[in-house]
């Protein structure tokens, strides 16, 4: 049986819920069939609350990297709820999953994914395309978000131009430009030196302080540490879901 924490525990006495913005309920993920089944995710609760900045975290084929997929609407489950933002997309189609993706989850992944013929500027100004933002409109958001970042110089250059660094700056900013309600971080320092790894880590702190929601997916303790809380997962159930940065090591060592 997991020893899960819930959310409520970690309440403060006296203080009034925040609405959940994540909120998966009984969610399984089957692949495959017969002899050949596999459980990557089993009966997995979870809540993440507006404004947390949390964690994800486990060994490899733990169903993390699952999990983080069907948060962000990239996938489905075989059964279970996951209601985002009071919505339940668990069953949605391709297409409403699309349009979910785009008006309420902004995304950061290890490649940064930038198409090398366009500048920053206009990297960062595809999202509002697909939602139909104006074009005049476009390019003054695009040029906030890069500014944001600390790119505000940096808005003609295209990905070879930038340092790896930079250029994950780049993708943050397209993944904020629309505003989403919830920002999805999948190994985001991965190819990324210490020292940018920092800067990139301040940059989530300070959109986190400002009211984001923010979780990623890691497995370097030293990121997960700059979290408020880290949920860890195993054999495709959440062993803990409330982990302190304090608490963490402890579980690290003991698997």
């Amino acid at each position: 049986m997991a020893n899960t924490i819930t959310n409520a525990d970690s309440n403060i006495p006296g203080s009034l819920p925040k609405p959940a913005i994540i909120r998966l309920e009984h969610i399984f993920k089957i692949y495959g069939s017969g002899e050949t089944q596999v459980h990557a995710l089993n009966d997995v609760n979870l809540i993440v609350e507006q404004g947390e900045y949390c964690s994800i975290m486990g060994p490899s084929g733990s169903g993390k990297s699952t999990a983080m997929n069907i948060i962000g609407c990239l996938d489905r489950p075989t059964s279970g709820n996951y209601y985002l933002d009071n919505v339940d997309v668990a069953q949605m189609d391709d297409a409403q999953l699309a349009h979910i993706r785009n008006r309420k989850i902004g995304f950061v992944f290890q490649q940064f994914h930038l198409l090398s013929q366009l500048t920053a500027l206009e990297n960062v100004m595809l999202p509002m395309v697909y939602a139909g933002v104006k074009a005049h409109e476009r390019h003054e958001k695009a040029a906030e978000a890069l500014k944001k970042v600390g790119l505000g110089n940096r808005l003609n250059n295209k990905p070879t131009q930038l340092s790896g660094g930079q250029q994950q700056r780049v993708a943050i900013a397209r993944a904020i430009v629309n505003h989403p309600l919830l920002l999805l971080a999948d190994e985001p320092t991965g190819a990324l030196d210490s020292h940018t790894t920092q800067e990139v880590l301040e940059i989530f702190g300070e959109l986190n302080a400002s009211g984001m929601t923010v979780v990623m997916v890691t497995h370097e303790i030293e990121v997960a540490r700059h979290t408020q809380r880290i949920v860890w997962f195993l054999d495709g159930e959440v062993i803990h879901s409330y982990l302190t940065p304090e608490e963490l090591s402890q579980v690290v060592t003991s698997g």
